[in-house]
């Protein structure tokens, strides 16, 4: 229960900061960036499954 209570201390702490911010705008260029990637990814196995289809 001391852990929770430790960890919003510390969420209330980074928001009054504004660094919760800055985490939530690194966490989304993290998954634009790999979500982007696993999309170009797709679309490379993709093509290479039609070549060999052929």
């Amino acid at each position: 229960m001391k852990l929770l209570f430790q960890g919003a201390q510390m969420a209330d702490l980074m928001r009054s900061e504004g660094k919760i911010y800055v985490v939530v705008v690194g966490l989304l260029i993290i998954m634009v960036g790999f979500l982007s990637y696993l999309y170009r990814l797709d679309r490379k196995i993709s093509k290479i499954e039609k070549e060999i289809k052929k």
